[in-house]
């Protein structure tokens, strides 16, 4: 079928971005492979490329798009590479809807300029140690200081993608104690500078998966944060936490997509090339049924992922659909990965072969943003059950 949701702008963009990683990632994917990390002076990179500034305003030095179409693009050319940005995602995917949303004039004038170019990389840190998803019960807290000048950071974060490279972090901390009536009530969102005196970079995680995203544990000991850097209005982070899950969640189910896209084509490659019993694995009628079968899923992915991109793009994505989309992308791409890394036998399960990564890449994309079974519960109450 004839797909709808790029047009000629995207297609140029996707055409740089191929040739891009193919010069600038690809060749040394490896050594960030083993190094846990992307390294930092390849976000320069990304800006001087305008990855980062797609979605920012003109004034603040962005193109003044209003489209998640080219994260759109950027999902599927990585995927189809078989590599990823480090922890930039989080920088544009997470970060920058907060800043577009919340932050004021003088605020995007200091931030903005910054992170277009790389200058500054963000983060965002929501889970804590022992809390998981329950963003209500963080214990972080922000105390206004006497003379109103600042606030007092103190607290921990974990799971933070981006965390290591961060510049700046925004981070969710308590401002009031929650209520009998609402524990969401007391969350405020800040802005924290990383070079702040008392914050730190405890461990880079060991993950399962996405090797190349710094991920960290952070920790904040009277950490004062200056009243400037207060995103929004004080005690309402829950709420702004929420308005933002749908574009989220989107990406997640997006990035499924395209992995799970990616997985069909490394698959088909592979057993064209490789031979058994003195055919090509291709040539048995097993390898075409499960080719076929998976083919089939990544076509409906597709046109749920798609679907979900114009919704996002009217502003119309609702909580339920998101989750839907996410639901659905999510699992589609644990079943074809799974069973085009079969196909590839034993050597699906090396590492340097990009199905083996991918498998392990894709697995978290089940439990962050909210887990499978946190999206089953979303849709089940959308639908009055």
């Amino acid at each position: 079928m004839r797909r709808t949701v790029f047009n000629e702008d995207h297609e140029a963009f996707r055409e740089t971005l191929r040739a891009f990683i193919e010069a600038e990632v690809v060749p040394v994917y490896d050594e960030w492979f083993a190094a846990g990390q992307a390294p930092r002076e390849f976000y320069y990179k990304l800006g001087e490329l305008g990855i980062f500034g797609i979605n920012v305003p003109e004034e603040f030095g962005g193109a003044g798009m209003d489209s998640h179409k080219f994260e759109a693009v950027l999902y599927e050319e990585t995927a189809r590479a078989g590599v990823q940005f480090g922890g930039s995602g989080v920088h544009v995917l997470l970060a920058l809807p907060y800043i577009n949303m919340l932050a004021t004039d003088e605020q995007k004038k200091r931030y903005l300029p910054k992170f277009v170019t790389g200058e500054e990389m963000w983060a965002i840190a929501m889970t804590e140690p022992g809390t998981g998803s329950d963003l209500a019960g963080m214990k972080s807290t922000a105390k206004l200081s006497e003379d109103g000048t600042h606030y007092v950071l103190n607290g921990a974060k974990t799971f933070i993608t981006g965390g290591v490279h961060a510049d700046k972090v925004i981070v969710c901390a308590r401002t009031d104690a929650p209520t009998a009536e609402d524990r969401r009530h007391g969350i405020s969102l800040f802005a924290v500078d990383t070079k702040s005196e008392g914050y730190s970079v405890g461990r880079k995680l060991d993950k399962l998966g996405l090797r190349t995203s710094d991920t960290a544990e952070l920790a904040f000991v009277d950490v004062k944060v200056p009243v400037e850097d207060l995103l929004g209005e004080e005690n309402k982070g829950f709420s702004y936490l929420g308005h933002n899950l749908a574009s989220e969640r989107w990406g997640i189910a997006y990035g499924a997509y395209a992995q799970a896209k990616a997985a069909v084509r490394f698959a088909t490659q592979y057993v064209q090339e490789r031979t058994v019993f003195g055919k090509p694995v291709a040539h048995f009628q097993n390898t075409k049924f499960e080719l076929a079968a998976c083919q089939a899923e990544v076509d409906a992915a597709e046109a749920v992922a798609d679907r979900a991109t114009e919704a996002l793009d009217a502003g119309e994505l609702t909580p339920a659909e998101a989750a839907s989309a996410k639901l659905f992308c999510t699992e589609v791409a644990h079943r074809v990965i799974d069973r085009c890394l079969q196909l590839h036998g034993g050597y699906g399960y090396m590492n340097e072969y990009p199905i083996a990564r991918l498998y392990a890449d894709n697995r978290v994309n089940r439990i962050y943003g909210g887990t499978s079974e946190v999206m089953k519960m979303i849709i089940a109450k959308n639908m009055g059950l």
